[in-house]
């Protein structure tokens, strides 16, 4: 397993949940791993919202929206 960091593209993104740290790294088996990862740890609200009742679609959801998170593997 390899380490990756992961950060969201936009610094004022509002679903990035962790507010005092710019980037979450984690070992994971390559980039979409990462994603899935990251999304199992901080998934979002559950339900969504009364007008997008859908699972995983909360506020401070990056399910879906792949171009939102960056995955890079960290420099040593």
């Amino acid at each position: 397993m390899k380490w990756f960091a992961l950060r969201p593209r936009d610094p004022a993104d509002p679903r990035w949940p962790l507010r005092r740290t710019q980037q979450v790294d984690l070992k994971a088996e390559g980039p979409e791993d990462a994603r899935r990862r990251f999304g199992a740890a901080y998934p979002s609200e559950p339900f969504g919202t009364p007008a997008q009742p859908l699972p995983h679609r909360g506020a401070g959801s990056f399910h879906g929206d792949a171009e939102a998170l960056l995955v890079e593997e960290p420099e040593a």
